[in-house]
This record gives C-alpha cells, structure tokens and sequence, in this order.
C-alpha cells in the first residue's frame, strides 16, 4: 500500500468513526431519562430476576414487537415489571399507540390494575 492509498484509508475511516456526513440530529433522551432520577421513579434496573416476571415482560414484549402498525419508538417502550405489577414508560408518537401497548400489557397481565402506564406521546 503506497503513502496515499494509506493516507486516505486513514481518513475513510475516520470520517466513518466521527460520523462524517451524516444528516440530522442525533437522538437525545437527556429530558425525558432526567424523571428516572426523582425518587421512587421506576426504572429499567428495577426489573426483577424471577421467572414469572421474565415471562410477563417477555410476552408483552413479545406482543408489541409483533405489531408491525407501531412505530419504532413504540416498539422500544421500557417494560419494568415487579412483584407481577408492570410499568410502561417512554416516548411514542401518539395517543393510540400509547393505548395499543396500555392494552396489550393488560392483555397479558390479566387486569389494567396490574398496569402502570407512565408512557408519554411525543410531541
């Protein structure tokens, strides 16, 4: 490889590192991730170990996921669940997407009082 072929190997990569060329804003969930700081907030590493938690967890995930009507931003939705009680928190684009998922966790939960829908519509 001669000086130049490197030279400008060196600055491909680069720019694919530093993210050269790349169009629009970066995501940024500083604002909404600020609310996981308030006491008693519930967040994604309260999600408990056990196994019956895993599986309601699992199957609304599950149930969500294959929703393809949803947007990206629903299908990234945090699911915590403790003690068989289920939190839903996150951005979606808009109020009948935060009632699809409300009602697919209450579908898996057996009770919407077994559901904390803390899930937010992005304006």
């Amino acid at each position: 490889m001669t000086t130049r072929n490197a030279l400008l190997t060196i600055a491909f990569c680069s720019a694919i590192v530093t993210g050269y060329g790349q169009t629009g804003t970066k995501a940024d969930n500083t604002k909404v991730n600020k609310g996981d700081q308030n006491p008693g907030a519930v967040t994604a590493d309260q999600q408990k170990m056990n196994a019956a938690d895993q599986d309601l967890t699992k199957r609304i995930r599950q149930s969500i996921m294959a929703d393809k009507s949803l947007s990206t931003y629903a299908h990234n939705v945090k699911i915590i669940t403790q003690g068989g009680m289920v939190t839903l928190k996150g951005p979606v684009k808009s109020d009948a997407e935060q009632k699809n998922i409300f009602d697919k966790a209450v579908a898996v939960t057996g009770s919407p009082d077994k559901v904390s829908n803390q899930i937010t519509v992005k304006q």
